[in-house]
């Protein structure tokens, strides 16, 4: 069921067609989905204490309703680990079209997933689920179902990929919560089919599993005209 929040965010953001970072992220929050602890703010200062606050090292990215892709842009700064790269990282961002201010987040590790959505006209919402990051045009590891998904739906789509020993602790490798990702994947298809009719496409890439749980990293929603 979308709270009054939730609404409120969809509707702020159907004039500009997509719903910027900070709201998406929001969304996802209230949807039960992991988020990492962030800021956004156009003042230095409130990012500068945020990030004390939290522990360097963080990633920082521009908000921006002109900057869709943000990697391609330059609007994402990794692994920045004080006050010096930070400071730096915000005189760069600070530059970009439409500049709405700057996100800081915590650094997460772990497997790179995608986890995405969109309304097919003839099935309706479909979810996919695949290895994420900026590789993922090229391995294009996915696996698709219709929503709204069932735990069988997700173990499925999990043993469904050419990568799946990644999640299971390759060659010694720790393995990521299937626990969790189940549970992340059951709230998104919840949330999919609660605003079925208000989008075009999600895009949650990266989110970032290991053995403590899934977070997402980063998020698109695209809304409908």
């Amino acid at each position: 069921m979308l709270t009054q929040e939730m609404k409120g965010i969809l509707a702020a953001s159907k004039k500009r067609g997509w719903v910027l970072e900070p709201g998406a992220k929001r969304l996802l929050g209230l949807a039960g989905l992991a988020i990492p602890e962030f800021k956004w703010s156009t003042s230095l200062d409130e990012l500068l204490n945020f990030a004390q606050e939290i522990g360097y090292p963080v990633v920082a990215k521009v908000v921006s309703p002109k900057v869709l892709h943000k990697t391609d842009s330059g609007g994402v700064v990794v692994g920045i680990e004080d006050e010096t790269g930070l400071k730096q990282a915000f005189g760069k961002l600070s530059a970009q079209e439409g500049f709405e201010g700057v996100l800081v987040e915590e650094m997460l590790a772990g497997v790179e997933l995608i986890i995405g959505a969109k309304v097919d006209y003839q099935f309706g919402p479909v979810i996919l689920m695949g290895l994420g990051g900026t590789g993922v045009e090229i391995y294009r590891d996915t696996t698709l179902r219709m929503a709204p998904l069932t735990r069988n739906d997700v173990e499925s789509m999990i043993r469904g990929l050419k990568a799946h020993e990644l999640l299971e602790g390759y060659r010694g490798s720790e393995p990521v919560s299937l626990e969790e990702l189940t549970r992340m994947l059951l709230a998104f298809s919840g949330l999919v089919m609660e605003i079925e009719e208000q989008f075009e496409s999600i895009d949650l890439n990266p989110v970032m599993c290991s053995s403590d749980g899934c977070v997402v990293a980063d998020a698109r929603i695209m809304l409908k005209g």
